[in-house]
């Protein structure tokens, strides 16, 4: 994947908080490697209020477990970063984020490995993103190259990239 722009990143943001907006759904989002980019960028345009819940920066392994309910001994025997773990993220903080009990209509979750060092085996751009909604849920995994904040960079375009592939948004 060739890095996108922090043009291209904000364009893309604008159209999914347009379409969450014009369906009347919402987003919750729950991050690792992204440490909260994700979230700032969703909420860069205005009117992301209407349709954004809020964010968990679930950066330490045991919060994945105790705020997002992920499953303790899914962590311990894979680590965090594995395509269930996001899926598992993502349908969690669609619960935590609930307003009047009703859960977010889209759960987005990042984890990953940002570098500069390898993590739990994972080589540094190893990531996968969890979209959760009623309808279901799935995982995408990324490979990415480039720096830390490369890598971050990345995952947040190709989170909003999964996110807006729901409705046909490229």
């Amino acid at each position: 994947m060739t890095s996108p722009t922090s043009h291209d990143t904000a364009a893309l943001s604008a159209r999914v908080i347009a379409e969450l907006i014009d369906r009347g759904l919402t987003i919750a989002v729950a991050e690792s490697l992204t440490g909260g980019l994700l979230a700032a960028e969703l909420i860069r345009t205005p009117g992301a209020s209407a349709t954004v819940l809020g964010a968990v920066v679930a950066y330490n392994t045991e919060l994945k477990h105790s705020m997002l309910g992920v499953d303790a001994a899914l962590l311990a025997e894979h680590g965090p970063v594995h395509p269930e773990v996001a899926m598992q993220m993502a349908d969690g903080v669609r619960r935590a984020l609930a307003v009047g009990g009703k859960p977010a209509d889209v759960g987005v979750a990042t984890t990953g490995v940002a570098g500069p060092d390898p993590q739990d085996g994972h080589a540094p751009g190893i990531a996968f993103i969890g979209i959760a909604a009623a309808e279901g849920t799935h995982s995408v995994g990324v490979t990415l190259t480039g720096d830390r904040q490369a890598i971050r960079d990345g995952v947040v375009y190709e989170a909003l990239v999964q996110v807006g592939r729901i409705w046909g948004i490229g």
